[in-house]
């Protein structure tokens, strides 16, 4: 993860959990990490954090483990990130605010017709069984 990933992946971590009302102790004390390393993560400071340690961040903070890890760099072979990450991952050398332009158009497209930006539930998009033919 480059040193500007590793700045979003924090920026990302950091308003997830003040929008939850969260202190970077009770995040730490929550997902049993330890406060320097939810500090030092926030701040950018890993070029390759663990795995293990955004999950368990991730899942404290309620967001998409898809989300972070398609932040971080990492896959995730059964899920795929919802839009704003896969952009900033997808399209890093794109200027913010053209990322911001897209994030933007999708929210538009997304009120207009319908739907969630977050994707289908599990097994929503998945297309029935096909009936066996009688002979």
């Amino acid at each position: 993860m480059s040193p500007e990933q590793a700045k979003t992946l924090g920026r990302f971590l950091k308003k997830q959990r003040t929008a939850l009302g969260l202190s970077t102790r009770a995040l730490a004390a929550r997902s049993g990490v330890d406060m320097a390393t939810v500090v030092r993560l926030e701040q950018g400071a890993f070029a390759e954090p663990k795995p293990d340690t955004l999950l368990a961040i991730a899942t404290e903070l309620g967001v998409s483990l898809a989300d972070v890890f398609a932040l971080a760099d990492y896959v995730i072979p059964t899920e795929l990130p919802t839009f704003t990450p896969y952009l900033r991952a997808k399209y890093r050398s794109l200027p913010r605010k053209a990322i911001a332009e897209l994030e933007q158009y999708f929210d538009d497209l997304s009120s207009r017709y319908g739907i969630d930006p977050a994707g289908p539930a599990p097994g929503e998009d998945e297309a029935p069984e096909p009936k066996a033919r009688k002979r």
